[in-house]
């Protein structure tokens, strides 16, 4: 008997084995990486920017040099809950690979009963098929263990975990879109309060001004020097300036609330922080752009459509094995008796093992069908990446464009309050001389404080546009993440 069991096992195990052996097919496509027809170098670009960015590590927000900033975006790396989805997200993706790999391997389960049986009374005389005698009771114990091992002969679960890992890849680059979006936002967010603050500081230093003139004119009204109309029409102008800065205050208010909001801290925490004002930071005017072709590494969205194109891809290799045999190897072993003395005996073995096949031979057309849904699937995931990446092309080119256009403009206005202040200052001069009315000097101090208003206001946009070629170039020079 022993002899039998082990010629047995061993016909069993080598007919397990050819099976490996002649398994070294995988059906379904393989996947071939897209293609790209990209430029050589952005339209907007000059042959000086166009050099590859340095890939140091270092996060694109550090380039601000503002280290205000950079503990906001750290924290909300830290806390936000948008990067806490995105993390479980990768979590959740990781263990699907796991889970994949498994269906490579063997599964074993153990089980023990102890069963009491009476046989029926109502039966008619003789051992019935349940094998007890009329009104006889028995014990039954039992001990075994369970295996099965599906070969992956065709490679329908090399196929699952190719997806699964692909899958997985795609959850890490949204992980880096999520991070490079957050951080954008604060940062735009922050530029946004740095240059209310700084247009906040230009109304309080014209209402100094506009004071100044109203103190003046009201002097001069009571020593017969000025008409009743100059003291008025300079009210006017503290009034018109006083009214702006609430509505400044509470601009700078609900940016430090959204700032709060996108780290994930209370408003309360910011408020002594950020109120304090600081100035912009100073901007790169010719920041390094890199090549086209950068982006489809840089880029976290087109990285993860790319892989979603495998993912999709592999899931045809999946549906196609259907087609085909699925073949396992299974085996029982345990121990049985009636009599609790004999259940630990050799007599009490029993096992089986052997190698078997289900093959679906019909199905009404269901696989073919899976196979075209998943070919389609497949089709619009490279539609995807191929949008994704003309959309890459055309939000650097937008905000090159944009941010060179936004620093000529402050170049010009900055030209122009110089022009403006000059203006004032000979206003004033002609007006204590008598030889210009208060009127002029009015205008020149309105037309002042309007263009250091825009002129904030541009500071303002030339940093915020900077961050969105930043968020365009897929991060500037960060490092790509594979964590």
């Amino acid at each position: 008997m022993n002899a039998l069991s082990s010629s047995s096992i061993s016909r069993a195990l080598l007919s397990a084995c050819l099976l490996v052996v002649t398994g070294a097919c995988t059906v379904g496509p393989d996947y071939p990486p897209p293609r790209s027809s990209l430029p050589t170098r952005f339209a907007e670009s000059t042959e000086s920017r166009a050099r590859p960015l340095p890939d140091d590590g270092a996060a694109w927000w550090t380039s601000f040099h503002d280290p205000v900033l950079n503990r906001l975006i750290d924290a909300a790396l830290q806390s936000a809950p948008t990067i806490a989805q995105a993390n479980a997200r990768v979590r959740e993706a990781r263990a699907m690979v796991g889970i994949s790999g498994t269906a490579l391997l063997p599964n074993a389960s153990a089980d023990a009963a102890f069963k009491r049986n009476l046989g029926s009374q109502n039966l008619p005389v003789g051992v019935p098929p349940g094998g007890l005698g009329r009104g006889v009771h028995s014990n039954l114990f039992q001990a075994g263990f369970d295996a099965s091992w599906e070969i992956d002969v065709f490679g329908g679960i090399r196929r699952g975990i190719e997806s699964s890992d692909a899958g997985y890849e795609a959850a890490i680059e949204d992980r880096r879109d999520a991070i490079l979006t957050l951080a954008a936002e604060i940062a735009r967010t922050y530029m946004d309060l740095r240059g209310m603050q700084e247009q906040l500081d230009v109304a309080r230093r014209n209402l100094v001004i506009q004071q100044d003139a109203l103190a003046i004119t009201t002097v001069q009204l009571k020593a017969g020097l000025a008409p009743v109309l100059d003291p008025l029409r300079a009210n006017a102008e503290v009034e018109g300036t006083q009214a702006d800065i609430p509505v400044l205050q509470a601009d700078i208010r609900g940016a430090i609330y959204r700032i709060g909001a996108l780290v994930g801290r209370t408003p309360e925490d910011l408020l002594t922080q950020l109120e304090q004002p600081r100035p912009l930071p100073a901007l790169d005017p010719d920041p390094p752009l890199g090549l086209p072709s950068d982006l489809l590494l840089r880029r976290p969205d087109v990285s993860a459509a790319e892989r979603r194109i495998q993912q999709e891809n592999a899931k045809i290799g999946v549906a196609t094995a259907d087609y085909y045999p699925h073949f396992s190897l299974t085996g029982v072993t345990g121990i049985e008796s009636l009599d609790a003395s004999k259940f630990l005996t050799g007599a009490s073995l029993y096992y089986q093992v052997g190698p078997s096949m289900n093959w679906l031979i019909f199905d009404a057309g269901r696989t073919r069908f899976r196979i075209q849904a998943e070919q389609a699937r497949t089709d619009r995931a490279q539609a995807t990446y191929q949008q994704d990446v003309l959309n890459a092309l055309r939000d650097v080119e937008a905000a090159m464009v944009t941010y060179a256009k936004a620093q000529i403009r402050y170049r010009h206005l900055k030209q122009e309050r110089e022009q403006e202040a000059r203006a004032l200052s000979v206003a004033r001069r002609l007006y204590a001389s008598g030889n210009e009315n208060f009127l002029t000097v009015l205008d020149a101090q309105r037309t002042l404080y309007l263009v250091e208003d825009q002129l904030a206001r541009s500071d303002r946009d030339c940093a915020t546009d900077l961050v969105a070629l930043f968020k365009a170039l897929g991060g500037g020079w960060q490092g790509t993440d594979r964590g």
